[in-house]
C-alpha cells in the first residue's frame, strides 16, 4: 500500500547560490511511502504511518542546516522517514523547485530519491 502526500509547500534556505540561501525559497515536497497492507485489515494508525508525522518531518528537515542541491533535500527526507517510520518499507521523495530561474524558463526543477530497506 502507498501513502502519498503530495505538494507539501515548505520555506528553506538551500540553494547553490549564496542569495538563495540568504534570502530563502519556496519548495514544494511530494512523497510516496510504502507500508504493509495491515493498516486496511485493523484501522488503527498504529499499523500505518501518521500524515501529520511525515509532514512534520519534511518541515523540520527544511528547517534544519542548509544544503546547496536538491538531492540532498531529498535525501535528507526520505533517509529520515526510513529512520523514524519503523512500518515504512519504502520511501520515494521529489522536491520540486518552483521558483528556479532559468533561461529559458521552466516550470520547475526537481530530483527524486528512492530509499528502501534492506
Amino acid at each position: 500500500m502507498t501513502i502519498e502526500l503530495v505538494g507539501v509547500v515548505v520555506f528553506g534556505h538551500h540553494g547553490f547560490l549564496e542569495e538563495e540561501r540568504r534570502l530563502g525559497q519556496r519548495f514544494l515536497v511530494d512523497l510516496w511511502v510504502d507500508v504493509g497492507e495491515s493498516a486496511s485489515a485493523s484501522d488503527r494508525i498504529e499499523d500505518t504511518v501518521d500524515y501529520r508525522r511525515l509532514a512534520a518531518l519534511v518541515r523540520d528537515v527544511f528547517a534544519g542546516p542548509e544544503r546547496l542541491l536538491l538531492e540532498a533535500l531529498a535525501g535528507a527526507v526520505a533517509d529520515d522517514i526510513l529512520d523514524r517510520f519503523g512500518a515504512v518499507e519504502r520511501a520515494r521523495v521529489r522536491v520540486r523547485k518552483p521558483d528556479v530561474v532559468l533561461d529559458p524558463v521552466v516550470e520547475y526543477a526537481a530530483v527524486v530519491v528512492e530509499r528502501a530497506r534492506v
